[in-house]
């Protein structure tokens, strides 16, 4: 079982082409001394590639938003978060949260720790309840076992 993020991709790759674009645009109209008398304020061909370059990474960044997903199976769940991620067998696991005020599902540990489940979002409402669901039907299989 894999689930991703389904709303912040509708949001985030369009954001993405937007600035890309957006900074692309921006520097051809950084050309001489684009209005300033002085000399030492002009902007070379250089610096029209650093603003594309610039837009470039700011739209990465924004895809990183899009790197969420969560696997699961009988032995245990991968989770890959915006920065970072887990490998956990469903033996450490005591519960699957997803509470009414969060943002996204937790795994609670038997160590007393959470574990965030960032492709679980609240927005995106049935798609990460059943995504819920699958997982606690795993960890209740692997329990049982």
């Amino acid at each position: 079982m894999t689930f991703r993020p389904k709303k912040i991709r509708a949001v985030a790759i369009p954001a993405a082409v937007a600035v890309a674009v957006l900074f692309t645009v921006l520097s051809f109209g950084l050309q001489g001394n684009a209005g300033f008398q002085d000399a030492r304020m002009s902007f070379q061909r250089g610096d029209q590639i650093a603003m594309i370059g610039l837009g470039v990474l700011l739209g990465l960044g924004i895809l990183a938003f899009c790197r969420p997903r969560v696997d699961a199976d009988e032995a245990g769940v991968h989770i890959r978060n915006v920065v970072g991620g887990y490998d956990l067998p469903w033996s450490v696991v005591r519960a699957v949260r997803f509470d009414r005020n969060s943002a996204w599902a937790h795994l609670e540990l038997h160590d007393d720790e959470q574990v965030a489940i960032h492709a679980l979002q609240a927005v995106d409402k049935d798609y990460a309840v059943d995504g819920v669901r699958t997982l606690r039907a795993l960890h209740s299989a692997a329990h049982d076992a």
